[in-house]
């Protein structure tokens, strides 16, 4: 047999989303730090790495994907549009998430969300996150509950409630 027989899949390698995670200030913004190292390894497996150049659309505002996405780098414009104007909700930037509003409530996206500058972001799939949930529970529950708070404190601000995507 040769050797590729034998070896492991390689994990993604997440410390720059850790990296980025642990440093985010903006308090409604930032994905509070609550995963072990350990969990964050078991984690690592699920996610998988999505680069934007600047400009390009994650997501359109009415689009039924539940995908999560966890920011590294970059920044992510959130856009609500209607057929008169397209009204600028909020900047993300690293450490922090998009995608929550769909990923909870299983409904469209409630807005359009383009990079502002080049983005390395980490998805993960609603079918990802329940394999997650099957496999490593106590990770995927920690990761659901630091994107609830994330939700929790955009909708607690009124400037930004709209902005949950």
């Amino acid at each position: 047999m040769s050797a590729a027989l034998h070896s492991t899949p390689s994990r993604p390698d997440l410390r720059g989303l850790l990296q980025a995670v642990q440093s985010a200030t903006a308090s409604d913004e930032g994905l509070d730090n609550v995963l072990s190292p350990e969990q964050w390894e078991a984690l690592a497996p699920y996610l998988l790495p999505v680069s934007l150049p600047a400009g390009q659309v994650l997501f359109r505002q009415g689009e039924p994907d539940r995908t999560l996405y966890l920011i590294e780098s970059g920044t992510l414009s959130v856009h609500s549009e209607d057929e008169k104007a397209r009204l600028r909700l909020a900047i993300v930037g690293p450490g922090s998430i998009v995608g929550e509003g769909g990923f909870f409530s299983h409904r469209p996206r409630s807005a359009t969300v383009q990079a502002g500058a080049p983005c390395v972001l980490w998805s993960l799939t609603a079918m990802r996150f329940a394999e997650l949930s099957n496999r490593q529970p106590a990770a995927a529950l920690q990761l659901a509950m630091a994107a609830g708070a994330v939700l929790a404190r955009r909708l607690a601000n009124r400037r930004r409630r709209i902005a949950a995507t």
